[in-house]
């Protein structure tokens, strides 16, 4: 398992949450299995997303898809602040307790 973790800045959680649930990248279509939102407790003004991927290449080629298509030109939601920080992790282990 692949995750793709993205955290960036937020003017408006809400006008942001909208862009994403319209879901400019296509999710399932582009190989995510599930997906996860987070909201640091201190700063509301931050959000942070996992997107989980049975395959490397499909984390890679929607990283490529959001930073050429939906972070950047003129669909880039007006609800972002400045640049993403990304990146790919491997799943190594797991367990619930």
């Amino acid at each position: 398992m692949y995750t793709l973790q993205i955290e960036h800045a937020v003017n408006d959680f809400a006008a942001w949450k909208q862009s994403f649930d319209s879901d400019p990248a296509d999710r399932a279509g582009s190989g995510v299995v599930s997906y996860r939102v987070f909201r640091p407790v201190d700063d509301s003004q931050r959000v942070l997303i996992e997107l989980d991927f049975a395959e490397r290449e499909q984390a890679e080629s929607m990283l490529n898809t959001l930073r050429t298509k939906v972070w950047s030109g003129p669909g880039r939601p007006a609800s972002l602040d400045g640049a993403p920080a990304t990146r790919i992790v491997e799943s190594v282990e797991a367990r619930t307790l």
